[in-house]
């Protein structure tokens, strides 16, 4: 039975390194690792199209990577750190460079939270 779990174990890691292989799909965890972010921020900070930055964050909501709180009509996201495969994230986001000066600089421009 412990080959079963293993193998399971292994197609999570691969399903959740697969997504992260994308440049986007991994600044964008980085980034909700610092703070929880909304589509808006997002679609600033990386110069995409709404629709665009929605389906990446579907396909990482989809594993379950990332949780979503809905306040009026905007959602926020951010890092679910209860998921099977956290550590394994966290420990690979050491690795890239830290990505909390974005969001300063999104402040700075008083475009963080943009949707308010």
């Amino acid at each position: 039975m412990a080959s079963v779990k293993q193998q399971l174990e292994v197609a999570t890691a691969v399903k959740v390194l697969k997504l992260l292989g994308d440049k986007t799909r991994l600044t964008m965890v980085a980034l909700m690792l610092e703070d929880e972010c909304c589509v808006c921020e997002f679609v600033e900070l990386f110069q995409m199209s709404q629709p665009s930055i929605s389906q990446h964050l579907r396909k990482l909501r989809d594993v379950g990577l990332i949780e979503e709180e809905r306040r009026g009509q905007w959602i926020f996201f951010r890092v679910n750190k209860k998921h099977e495969a956290y550590d394994m994230v966290a420990s690979l986001l050491n690795h890239i460079p830290d990505q909390t000066e974005r969001l300063r600089e999104l402040e700075k421009d008083g475009l963080r939270v943009c949707c308010d």
